[in-house]
């Protein structure tokens, strides 16, 4: 059965190459337009659709509004389309926080250079948030309304190995570090993770989030001004410190490395066949010398099995692996694919992963 997609987009333009792009995709079928945000909700709730792929800046109603107000109303997958400036990232993380379950860049050369490569990147992530009606994921203690109406699990796995689930008492001082590897869904599951954490919590955190560049300065800001933990986007040189979380800049790589006594990041260019840049693999593998068994390696929401190979290589070393459960990922890969392996000491629900660091200190 074919995903049914809303396109909404104030540019008439722009509209019917979308639907244009869609409706040549056999697993899509655009059900209707609209070029505002009140025609968004209008239309959304007439056509029910499987999933809404939005503009932000738009006139009547913005594109953030409308997401919160569908959210509301009836939980819908939402990807937004966004531009890829300091402003532009600060809107879609507001449009991310209201709801929406993903972004991409409207200007389709910022996705590939290779335009039929863009048009597939488009339609596989439609196609992924589509594949299950959304409905309202559980509320979470402490986050704001808006954020906890979230599309529930898509591309759900088939065949998964129940992982074994470790219930011994999670200790911080046993671990030297936290790894946490996220991609689609992940800004909102970062935010409600490291919000639950102390001021005083003892180890430091390396996150990889998958993110254009132009967008993890304002990512990073908006954590730091969110948690009681340091946040800040990763330089070149980092000392990692107790209660500093670095976020890996976007377009780049992060990796750890020991020197002088002190462990630091490097920011690097990316290899030849990294596709993802920063990626999780990249910085949990360097990770693997440096701390030995000694990292609590979190995988959450996100598509595809980025992480699954990093956690492997800490995993031989005695590392501790949690795992984000199905029912609370916008997107059931990353973690699917570390609990079908075999990796994962435990297997959580979001609400849960922040608390139970925040106990163990």
């Amino acid at each position: 059965m074919a995903v049914r997609a809303l396109v909404v987009d104030d540019s008439g333009f722009f509209r019917r190459r979308i639907v244009e792009i869609l409706d040549a995709d056999p697993g899509i079928e655009v059900v209707g337009t609209a070029a505002n945000g009140q025609e968004a909700i209008d239309e959304a709730a007439k056509l029910r659709p499987d999933v809404i792929v939005m503009d932000i800046e738009m006139p009547v109603m913005d594109g953030i509004t409308a997401v919160r107000r569908i959210m509301a109303r009836q939980p819908t997958p939402i990807l937004m389309f966004s531009s890829l400036t300091f402003e532009g990232a600060k809107a879609t993380l507001d449009a991310l926080d209201a709801g929406a379950a993903d972004f991409l860049p409207k200007r389709f050369e910022d996705i590939s250079r290779d335009q039929q490569e863009a048009r597939q990147v488009l339609c596989r992530r439609v196609r992924t948030l589509g594949m299950r009606r959304a409905r309202p994921a559980p509320a979470v203690p402490g986050t704001a309304a808006t954020a906890t109406a979230r599309p529930a699990t898509t591309a759900p796995a088939t065949g998964a190995v129940p992982a074994r689930v470790d219930r011994s008492p999670v200790r911080m001082r046993d671990f030297r570090a936290v790894l946490i590897g996220t991609s689609t869904g992940g800004p909102v599951a970062l935010q409600k993770v490291l919000t639950a954490l102390p001021a005083n919590f003892p180890l430091p955190l390396l996150l990889v989030q998958h993110m254009p560049a132009s967008f993890t300065p304002a990512f990073a800001q908006r954590l730091d001004s969110l948690c009681a933990i340091r946040v800040k986007e990763a330089a070149d040189g980092d000392v990692l410190q107790p209660g500093l979380a670095l976020l890996a800049p976007g377009g780049m790589q992060m990796v750890v490395e020991s020197r002088g006594g002190q462990q630091r990041v490097r920011i690097v260019e990316s290899e030849a066949g990294q596709h993802y840049r920063p990626c999780v693999d990249v910085t949990f593998k360097s990770a693997a010398p440096v701390f030995g068994g000694q990292v609590l390696a979190i995988i959450m929401t996100g598509m595809g099995a980025d992480g699954r190979e990093g956690v492997r290589a800490l995993k031989q070393l005695g590392a501790k692996v949690w795992a984000q459960d199905e029912e609370s990922c916008v997107v059931y890969g990353m973690p699917a694919a570390v609990a079908e392996a075999g990796l994962a000491d435990r297997v959580l629900p979001l609400s849960q992963i922040g608390p139970l660091m925040a106990n163990g200190v």
